[in-house]
């Protein structure tokens, strides 16, 4: 089972290499808030999808003091590919041995399609600007998702 985080945890840290090679860390963003979210693959439907919820909501979250960034397994070649077709502004990061996603508890056994699968679970996090944890979600939507964040968030 994959251990889960929750609310007032530490967030785990990372650095990453985003879509064109560059590292970014999460304690980049101390002093901010910021929402990670996990996702299987890029240029898939409902990843796309999510994906552009985010860029279209971007300036809104940004005002209220929300950085955004993606992470999955994807390879930075397809990142960059997925970011130049869709026009995404914030940092798309790789984690192709799932090191990170395992951390954040958003890699393991997840239902699909009836079946008990293993695979990313897509997942969102608000980190609060001293690297706690401050929601928790697991198991969303990739369709609604980032306006029910917003509602959440007051946003």
């Amino acid at each position: 089972m994959t251990t889960r985080l929750a609310p007032g945890d530490t967030a785990p840290d990372f650095t990453l290499p985003d879509a064109d090679g560059k590292p970014v860390s999460l304690s980049d963003y101390r002093g901010r808030r910021v929402i990670v979210y996990f996702y299987p693959a890029a240029s898939t439907p409902g990843c796309t999808k999510q994906a552009c919820d985010f860029r279209d909501n971007l300036a809104e979250l940004g005002d209220a003091g929300l950085d955004v960034i993606g992470v999955s397994p994807d390879k930075q070649a397809k990142l960059a590919k997925f970011r130049d077709a869709e026009g995404l502004t914030f940092p798309l990061l790789s984690d192709v041995d799932k090191e990170v996603l395992t951390a954040w508890g958003a890699f393991g056994e997840k239902q699909m399609y009836g079946k008990t699968v293993t695979g990313v679970i897509r997942s969102t996090f608000v980190v609060d600007p001293e690297g706690k944890i401050e929601q928790a979600l697991y198991n969303v939507r990739a369709t609604g998702h980032v306006a029910k964040l917003r509602k959440d968030l007051k946003v």
